[in-house]
């Protein structure tokens, strides 16, 4: 009795370990993300990608104070990280691409005939700070939809919950991450 206690106990604590040091399961809330992830679909992200991000990387961040969730619902998203602290990113070169330290940057995820972006914008990334985008970008809240609003639609990289690497459910289907 008491050695199957001490093994429940142990699966919670490891269960608790892996969800909240190695990998976490989100579930994406709208079809920003679409076609790589729909809106339902399940997510492993590994945590331990929290806090760092790279360019073209898929992250789930913290975004209340800069992408909404103040009144405590909705507070975690999942977007692409186009830019970094340093990078200049502008919209759009003569072929309609983005721009990143003025050399256009492929996006092979957007659905056919997508515009990167009707949106015009030409910016320095603070340093720490990530500018993100939706792969949907018509409808897509990103940074480029809060360019005026508090630190100008970029996320604080110490935001980053981590890195989505997995779909779960429902089963992958082909072009997803």
């Amino acid at each position: 009795m008491v050695a199957a206690a001490v093994l429940v106990v142990l699966l919670l604590v490891a269960a608790f370990t892996i969800r909240h040091l190695v990998v976490e399961p989100f579930e994406v809330p709208s079809a920003s993300m679409e076609p790589t992830l729909r809106a339902g679909d399940v997510i492993l992200v590994d945590r331990q990608s929290r806090r760092s991000a790279e360019r073209g990387q898929v992250v789930v961040f913290d975004g209340r104070g800069y992408f909404g969730g103040q009144d405590g619902t909705g507070h975690y998203w999942v977007k692409r990280v186009i830019a970094v602290g340093g990078d200049r990113v502008t919209c759009c070169d003569d072929a309609g691409a983005i721009l990143v330290d003025g050399e256009p940057i492929a996006e092979p995820y957007l659905a056919p005939g997508t515009a990167p972006s009707l949106v015009a914008f030409d910016l320095e990334v603070p340093e720490g700070r990530m500018f993100l985008l939706g792969d949907n970008r018509a409808d897509s809240t990103d940074s480029r939809s809060l360019l005026g609003a508090p630190g100008g639609g970029m996320v604080p990289v110490d935001r980053v919950v981590g890195e989505a690497r997995r779909i779960v459910w429902p089963p992958p289907r082909s072009g997803a991450l």
